[in-house]
């Protein structure tokens, strides 16, 4: 199988092969085409075989064909939002994000602790379509309603494992309400919950904790680097 096979768009593959990739490695085929489908995926690989780009792709993919959405301020809603257990991999993972929607008209931000509120408050001003935060500052940002998370389509949980190891899982409950609920209530567009974790054990607490009630998330494994 090729990238071209899974049927993304033109501006993102054409990113993807900038990057030196033209093959998927197993989670990013198994992944993308489920995300594309609008389902929910409880994802587990190994570090190194393209999980980031297994979510990554398909959430910019599902953003760019439909309409953009504005929130209560009247600008660009978030759509997205991936959280993270920590600032360099939220870093990491905006930087991809940019990288692979480098050709389309879509915005985003990262958002984390240690530095001041200000510029980010500015740049949620502005619009961002996607979000992507660590746990702690999106909380602080919500509860001070510096944030608007009730167009949220897309929730990514990225190495989930290391957020409940860190603690997080109380902060993560806290936000998750804040986003809408995945039930027939969310008119035509209802969010889909993406929850990767690198490890098996963790992949049966966030099912206990996050269950979708409308579809059963799905694990994959892959072994195989994500190598040029």
């Amino acid at each position: 199988m090729t990238f071209e096979e899974l049927n993304l768009a033109p501006a993102i593959l054409k990113a993807v092969l900038e990057q030196g990739y033209d093959t998927p490695t197993p989670i990013q085929a198994q992944a993308i085409p489920a995300v594309l489908a609008g389902g929910d995926l409880l994802g587990g690989a190994q570090t190194g075989t393209g999980k980031t780009a297994a979510f990554t792709l398909p959430l910019l993919q599902r953003l760019s064909t439909e309409p953009r959405l504005t929130n209560r301020r009247g600008v660009n809603a978030v759509r997205a939002l991936i959280m993270t257990p920590t600032r360099e991999l939220a870093a990491q993972v905006e930087e991809s994000v940019r990288t692979y929607g480098k050709y389309l008209d879509l915005t985003s931000m990262v958002m984390f602790g240690g530095v001041g509120m200000g510029a980010q408050i500015e740049k949620l001003r502005r619009g961002v379509d996607i979000l992507v935060a660590t746990p702690g500052r999106l909380l602080d940002h919500a509860s001070q309603g510096t944030l608007d998370l009730s167009q949220v389509q897309i929730l990514v949980l990225d190495e989930a494992d290391r957020m409940l190891d860190m603690g997080f899982i109380h902060d993560i409950k806290k936000c998750w309400p804040w986003c809408p609920s995945t039930s027939s209530r969310c008119c035509s567009a209802p969010p889909s919950a993406m929850k990767f974790a690198s490890w098996p054990t963790a992949c049966s607490r966030i099912r206990l904790t996050f269950r979708s009630r409308r579809a059963t998330p799905r694990c994959s494994a892959s072994r195989r680097p994500f190598t040029r």
